[in-house]
C-alpha cells in the first residue's frame, strides 16, 4: 500500500468502526485528469446511505486536520458492493465456496475470464471449480478478481 492509503486507513478505520462498519478497502487513484480517494466499507446486512454520509462527514473533517495528501482530491465513501474485489489473503479466506470471477492479464487455456466457486488461494494463486472442473490460477496471470453475483 501506499503512505496515502496507509494514512487514510489509519485515520478512517476507528471512526468506520465506531459506526458500526468495517473498513474494506482504501484507494487513491488518479482517473481522468483528477485524484479520487475512495473508501469502501462493510456491515452486516449491507451498507445504508446513511452509514457512508455519516462517515463520510466525520471523516472529512480528519482529512482536512490531518492533510495527508498533498494533491486536491475528490472523496467517496461507499459500499464494498455486492461483487467487490477480492485483494488480501483474509478477503479471500473469508469467501471461501463463493462464486468469483477471475479475470487474467494474458489467455490462459484460451480464455481471459473465469467463473467458478473459489476453493482455494494460496501464496496469490487462485483455485477455482465450474462443475467437474477445477483450474488454478497462478498470481503472475491474475489482474483481478472479484466476487460474482449471478441472476
Amino acid at each position: 500500500m501506499s503512505k496515502i492509503t496507509d494514512a487514510v486507513i489509519a485515520l478512517a478505520q476507528p471512526v468506520v468502526e465506531e459506526e458500526g462498519c468495517s473498513l474494506w478497502d482504501v484507494e487513491y487513484v488518479k482517473e481522468a485528469g483528477s485524484y479520487y480517494l475512495r473508501v469502501y466499507i462493510d456491515k452486516p446486512g449491507g451498507v445504508s446511505i446513511n452509514d457512508c454520509e455519516a462517515i463520510s462527514r466525520r471523516l472529512d473533517k480528519l482529512l482536512d486536520e490531518a492533510d495527508p495528501i498533498p494533491d486536491s482530491y475528490i472523496f467517496e465513501v461507499g459500499s464494498a458492493g455486492a461483487e467487490r474485489e477480492l485483494k488480501r489473503p483474509s478477503d479471500f479466506e473469508a469467501f471461501l465456496g463463493s462464486e468469483i470471477e477471475v479475470r487474467t492479464y494474458r489467455p490462459v487455456n484460451g480464455q481471459k475470464a473465469f467463473v467458478g466457486t473459489l476453493e482455494k488461494y494460496e501464496d496469490g494463486s487462485v483455485t477455482l471449480s465450474s462443475g467437474k472442473k477445477e483450474i488454478r490460477l497462478e498470481k503472475q496471470d491474475i489482474a483481478l478478481v472479484k466476487l460474482h453475483v449471478s441472476f
